[in-house]
């Protein structure tokens, strides 16, 4: 079976810095995590991608990928039928004392690592959003195996030097090149580069050191926060293989839609509808805000489209302790049906400020008026 593609999985090329390689997987988590997408193709897609970034996340791991191979197969050494692929690295080993006896032989390889971040969706109210909120939620992570507490082996037990290797991590090969017979230096097969090899495996964890659990954390949400922000759990992530040191769990934020005002920054937006009459003479109407019900004057004559400010009636900033306005956009509404009394009066009105016939006022600018006055 030909070795899996790795890069093709994440999407990115096999020139990838290890910057991009983390890029491309926290993106690709985001859509496919459980927690977020149920469906059943893209849990395995997310398994299938968690596979590629523990692959090509890990030096040794992306090498053996490199060189044609697939670290997570399950084999018992190396593959006589495989072509060989000769790296860079194998190159200068040869030449400047790598492989056996030489200086630049590697080290095995500890099988304690560090785990992924993870990330989940916190949905919140705009109030929530505006002034804070604390929160629990249930996560489904990776987290310490307590059989092993990492060590990924049974009770009693304990890892064995690896015979294929004799401990080191790596087996040498002599193959003959361009360049005449060249020693190269590979990850050992047998034990994966860890130099020894658990004959028995914790049976809670299967030697992975580690097990999913669902745990309930409770995040504080700061005044503030904004659509698509994140907030960061340090060490709250997926605990890594053997027990290494967990990564972290970014949960971010998502602002539900308000019924009446919308967000601009720290900025509030909202609109209210006057009738005419009171637009004409000036009144006063409660308005609801986040703060609760206040009192809002509208002055007489008030034109559509008018905009009333509430200093320091809008969103909290974040990390600071002042705050956004409340801009109230004012909408005059003209009455479309009138009894007899009512349009006696409004015909009255008409005479005496004498708009019975009144002359509409067209205001022209920018490209219509220059056309106009070039005739």
């Amino acid at each position: 079976m030909p070795p899996k593609d790795y890069y093709a999985a994440l999407g990115v090329r096999r020139d990838a810095s290890p910057e991009e390689i983390k890029r491309a997987y926290r993106k690709l988590a985001r859509e496919l995590h459980p927690d977020v997408n149920p469906d059943a193709a893209a849990q395995q897609r997310f398994r299938d991608v968690s596979a590629a970034y523990e692959v090509l996340s890990d030096p040794a791991k992306r090498e053996i990928v490199d060189l044609g191979g697939d670290p997570l197969a399950p084999r018992g050494g190396g593959n006589p039928g495989q072509p060989f692929t000769m790296g860079f690295q194998d190159i200068m080993d040869a030449f400047f004392g790598g492989g056996a006896g030489g200086g630049g032989s590697r080290a095995p390889r500890s099988r304690k690592r560090a785990g992924a971040d993870a990330l989940i969706r916190l949905d919140l109210d705009l109030a929530e959003a505006a002034f804070g909120v604390s929160r629990e939620f249930t996560v489904d992570t990776a987290v310490m195996c307590t059989e092993c507490w990492g060590a990924g082996t049974a009770p009693d037990t304990q890892p064995v030097t690896c015979e294929g290797c004799a401990g080191r991590g790596e087996v040498q090969s002599v193959q003959r090149s361009f360049l005449g017979q060249v020693m190269t230096s590979r990850p050992c097969g047998a034990c994966g580069g860890f130099g020894a090899v658990i004959p028995h495996p914790c049976a809670a964890c299967a030697g992975d050191g580690r097990v999913r659990s669902r745990r309930t954390i409770t995040v504080k949400v700061p005044a503030g926060v904004e659509e698509g922000m994140r907030i960061r759990l340090t060490g709250q992530g997926e605990v890594g293989p053997g027990g290494g040191p967990p990564g972290d769990l970014y949960v971010e934020v998502h602002e539900r839609p308000h019924e009446f005002f919308t967000r601009e920054g720290d900025d509030l937006h909202c609109e209210v509808t006057l009738p005419m009459t009171a637009a004409a003479l000036g009144t006063s109407t409660k308005l609801a805000t986040l703060d609760g019900e206040e009192q809002l004057d509208i002055g007489p004559g008030t034109q559509s489209g008018t905009v009333i400010t509430l200093r320091a009636r809008g969103v909290p900033r974040l990390r600071s302790t002042t705050r956004g306005d409340l801009h109230v956009h004012v909408s005059v509404s003209t009455p479309t049906r009138l009894d007899a009394e009512q349009e006696g009066l409004l015909r009255r009105l008409a005479t005496l400020r004498d708009e019975e016939r009144p002359e509409a006022a067209v205001r022209s600018s920018g490209l219509f008026s220059r056309l106009w006055g070039s005739r």
